[in-house]
């Protein structure tokens, strides 16, 4: 047993080499990152990079976002998972340029400006277009101003000083050029069909622009009267005899727009679905049916249909099945048919027809098809000739004129509620007999994502691209088609991570529709082009394609922006004298924001020195739902321009959900702002967050996840503060050869030469958080709680010996390592411990690369042996806790315990100071049988550890327990430090 020093015993603390740093362990990230920020300027650091000669170049594209508010959570993760993408690659001896950019034009903008309008009593249109995109201008560069600062402060590297913007005068010229070679290539044309439009914004919307909410809408069961049954000839003489006809017969349809109902042309059936005949036997006192009444209703929906008109089940009958033939050789009447004051509107036949978006989940099995308002109404209608109404105006209203409902309004000027136009044809319907049944119901409907308000399926006069039409540019090598050349570069030549994103896109380019590119608007690129006056749209010479006058309109947008368009005398000095005026009329339309978007590749890759060879990026990496946005638009644009994909690689994030896995939403009041986060804990956390998340699938953020993330941090730190301190004591010594180092720096050596293969392998696999978890679990695991509790002794306590020279030469290239691999992902902390070790005006890890792996390091053998020692310590370990647990001992060096194991292992055992390893004063090892009381840890086969005192005395200054203490020259030490102690 040991017994405590006496009072007057020599202090030999001051002989020590402690750790030494001002390295401090509160790292005071909020109001130390400013400096560091303003440090990197100062230095020109991106731009030194960018002076590194002889580097392959690797560009990540930025996917731009809209001009228009603060950043929120989801930007934060966006902008830092690039920019870790961005420097992972420099350090990994890349040159590795990031030019961010903004999306300047939109509804986005343009409805901001809308709003203060609207607040001020002010007319949009009446307001001159070209100071209204003066002002949706100045808005835009205001909110860049804004975000660069915001994406500054959290650490992201980037050409800012010169972004990408995309109204700027050579990103509109270059938009306009990719449009016109659209037309060139003859893509381009005018059609008229169904699109997504927004009454409250006046303007197609794209799919993206779109979000599904939830509201109450009105259903209607409709009474379409059979006016050619069977048993009357068809157009070809067929007669169909068949006496289950006979009877007032209606086929039923449902609808939840009974708005549509107007523009009503024929009815569609399920070809696979069961029709039958059901009489009307019965009504209650309030019903707007009347027994024997007849309606033709799919059998699995029979029931609920005749429910909803208020029938119970004796109250009707089934009388018969309708074969699929005979529904084909139907002709109703529309519903509205002889109302008087119509002037003839709907005397029209309304016949069936086989369609295979018919199914029985819900309503009649019939579906009323209007041309004008739905996808596969205008597929039915193309099919089978069907006359295009266009009964709806712009604003959502019935055009005047209309017999009932002119005027009349789907929704509410502000679209937060209906407008008359339901209420209107649901009560015509009542008069005219022709409503069956009504129900408020909920359904989930597309919305637009700016105003919040419903959207509608519109037949508008648009222009499109058509992506199965051969495209005549000659870059044939992946397909002749849009649609041919996307799917190639999907499954040819983009790597996708995850996986799951090529089937996301590869479904979404398969099954689309033309591109509509135009858009009723004033702020963005317009479709600089002409038309000739009253030609129709499929007449050859219908849009002027004359490379002189696209010349001059470039050249005009190159210098004075996409504004030139609308300024007086416009057309005239456009098409010069080749031309007359007066023979063409001037597209206004503006380009769908996503062609802005999609054309980057050109004006930023292919057009600017930090560009790229070939104009295709290395990596895009942006959020799921740019499957249908950015990554769609850009292989669309791509694919139409340049003959294939603009991108090698598609990186895809999920959402940021709060802790309880809610989505966010400010009217919860659970969002969590990212200046909030740098504000309490400092970008460096914020990005570490990032690093720790599985960021390809949806993930959480939350006070108590971050501080975890914090905990996770300080950790870390401790780590880094352990070698600082350290390697302060590096100057004079020399370095350890790792041949001639002991078996224990050679292993940690293995380790960072496995660790620098999962690093770049990480990095490259875009894999964050495995980067972070082996390198996390490096520090805390092998070296804090191992390596370094190990070597504290020798380090502390030892004089010139070799031991204590490679434990420096060993933290010295892990400082070197730790904070290069680090850097990407916390790049304030990495700098704080770089400039710790390497002070200096033009010091930075940011100028750095990784350091190149040593061959030599790699010992698979020896890393065998030392899994094996490291479980037998864990035994030995054990049994000391328990010493300690029951005040046995208070300190481990007051330990000689004996370990019994078998002969194979205590042979790896023989050739190491296993004391040292175990961390105590003095350690036997046997092969001999251990008695039944020692301790034995879980899964430790063959290893039992008995507990023994260590002889002697305590040295006074290492501690340790030892025989040979006060044998010295130095009163109260061990041999060894009497050596260190000069004796």
């Amino acid at each position: 047993m040991t017994t405590d020093a006496p009072d007057n015993a020599p202090d030999y603390k001051d002989t020590l080499n402690l750790p030494q740093t001002d390295f401090p362990m509160r790292a005071g990230l909020p109001k130390r990152e400013p400096a560091w920020l303003a440090r990197w300027q100062e230095m020109g650091i991106y731009d030194r990079l960018r002076e590194k000669e002889g580097r392959e170049r690797f560009v990540l594209h930025d996917g731009p976002p809209y001009a228009n508010g603060n950043l929120h959570i989801g930007h934060a993760l966006n902008k830092t998972l690039k920019d870790i993408v961005v420097r992972s690659h420099q350090m990994m001896g890349y040159d590795s340029p990031y030019v961010p950019g903004w999306d300047c034009h939109g509804l986005p903008i343009e409805w901001k400006i809308e709003e203060k309008y609207r607040k001020k009593g002010r007319d949009k249109d009446a307001v001159d277009v070209v100071e209204f995109r003066r002002e949706c201008r100045e808005f835009a560069d205001h909110w860049v101003g804004v975000q660069r600062d915001e994406f500054q402060r959290l650490g992201i590297t980037g050409n800012w000083a010169d972004p990408y913007l995309t109204m700027a005068h050579h990103a509109e010229a270059v938009i306009a050029g990719e449009f016109l070679k659209f037309v060139e290539n003859g893509l381009v044309y005018q059609g008229s069909k169904p699109v997504m439009w927004s009454p409250v914004e006046k303007t197609a919307l794209a799919e993206a622009e779109v979000e599904y909410h939830d509201r109450q809408v009105d259903a209607v069961w409709v009474a379409f009267n059979i006016v050619r049954p069977v048993g009357t000839a068809n157009d070809n003489g067929v007669v169909y005899e068949d006496i289950r006809w006979t009877g007032n017969a209606k086929v039923v349809i449902w609808t939840t727009t009974p708005w549509t109902l107007p523009s009503n042309h024929a009815i569609c059936f399920g070809p696979d679905i069961k029709y039958g005949i059901y009489e009307v036997t019965g009504t209650p006192d309030e019903c707007w049916v009347n027994v024997g009444d007849v309606f033709v209703i799919a059998d699995k929906l029979a029931s609920d249909a005749l429910s909803a008109m208020r029938l119970d089940t004796d109250m009707w009958r089934y009388r018969s099945d309708v074969p699929q033939e005979q529904l084909a050789q139907i002709v109703c009447a529309h519903p509205l048919r002889g109302a008087e004051g119509a002037d003839g509107e709907w005397d029209f036949d309304v016949p069936l027809l086989p369609g295979d978006h018919v199914t029985d989940d819900a309503g009649t099995g019939f579906v009323h098809t209007a041309p004008s308002h739905g996808d596969d109404d205008y597929q039915i209608g193309l099919k089978h000739g069907l006359p295009m109404t266009h009964n709806v105006e712009v604003d959502g209203s019935f055009r005047e004129g209309l017999p009932f409902f002119g005027g009349q309004y789907i929704l509410s000027r502000d679209g937060k509620k209906p407008g008359g136009a339901n209420k209107a044809v649901i009560d015509k319907l009542v008069e005219m007999g022709a409503l069956l049944a009504r129900k408020r119901i909920t359904i989930s409907d597309a919305h637009s994502w700016r105003s919040k308000a419903p959207v509608i399926r519109l037949n508008r006069p648009q222009w499109f691209a058509a992506i199965d039409r051969e495209v005549g540019d000659g870059q044939d090598t992946y397909g002749d088609t849009i649609r041919k050349r996307a799917l190639t570069s999907i499954d040819k030549l983009v790597e996708w991570t995850p996986k799951t994103g090529r089937n996301r896109l590869y479904s979404m380019i398969e099954a689309r529709p033309d591109w509509v590119l135009s858009r009723q608007r004033a702020w963005g690129v317009p479709l600089a082009m002409f038309t000739k006056a009253g030609a129709k749209p499929d007449d050859p010479d219908f849009i002027l394609n004359d490379p002189a006058v696209n010349a001059r309109i470039l050249d005009a947008f190159e210098a004075e922006g996409a504004d030139a368009w609308y300024q007086p005398g416009a057309k005239a000095r456009f098409l010069g004298n080749d031309h007359d005026p007066d023979a063409y009329e001037q597209v206004f339309d503006i380009l769908d924001v996503w062609f802005d978007s999609g054309s980057t590749h050109a004006f930023v890759l292919r057009d600017r020195e930090d560009g790229t060879e070939d104009g295709i990026a290395d990596v895009y990496l942006e959020g799921t739902d740019q499957h249908r946005g950015w990554f769609h638009s850009s292989m669309l644009q791509g694919c139409g321009t340049k003959g294939r994909a603009p991108y090698k690689a598609v990186v895809t994030h999920g959402f940021t959900m709060d802790e309880k896995g809610m989505k966010m939403s400010k009217s919860i009041g659970n969002t969590i702002a990212p200046q909030d986060i740098v504000g309490q804990y400092g970008a460096d956390i914020l990005r570490l967050w990032v690093a720790q998340v599985d960021y390809t699938a949806d993930h959480r953020i939350g006070p108590e996840i971050l501080k975890g993330v914090a905990d996770s941090y300080r950790r870390l730190r401790n780590t880094l503060r352990f070698i600082l301190g350290n390697v302060a004591h590096l100057d004079g010594v020399e370095p350890a050869d790792p041949l001639e180092m002991p078996e224990l720096e050679r292993w940690v050596l293995h380790r960072l030469s496995e660790l620098d293969e999962v690093v770049r392998d990480g990095y490259r696999r875009f894999d964050f958080s495995g980067v972070w978890t082996a390198i996390f679990q490096f520090a805390t695991v092998d070296l804090s709680a191992f390596y370094f509790d190990i070597r504290k002794d020798a380090l502390y306590c030892d004089g010139d010996s070799l031991r204590r020279r490679s434990a420096l030469t060993v933290l010295d290239i892990l400082h070197r390592r730790l904070t290069a691999w680090l850097a990407p992902i916390l790049p304030f902390t990495m700098e704080e411990v770089w400039l710790e070790r390497f002070p200096g005006d033009g010091s930075s890890i940011h100028l750095e690369d990784f350091p190149e792996p040593r061959p030599g390091w790699r010992d698979g053998a020896l890393a065998e042996k030392w899994a094996k020692v490291r479980a037998v310590r864990r035994v030995v370990t054990g049994a000391l806790e328990v010493a300690r647990r029951d005040k046995v001992i208070g300190a481990s060096l007051e330990a000689a315990p004996i370990v019994h194991i078998d002969g194979t292992t205590k042979a790896l055992l023989d050739d190491l100071p296993f004391d040292d390893i175990c961390i105590v004063s003095g350690i036997t090892v046997t092969d001999a049988p251990a008695p039944d009381d020692a301790f034995r840890g879980e899964g430790s086969d063959g290893v039992a550890v008995v507990f023994a005192h260590a002889e002697g005395g305590k040295c006074l200054r290492c501690w340790k327990v030892l025989p040979d203490v006060g044998h010295h020259g130095h009163d109260g030490v061990c041999g060894r430090c009497d050596g260190a102690l000069g004796g």
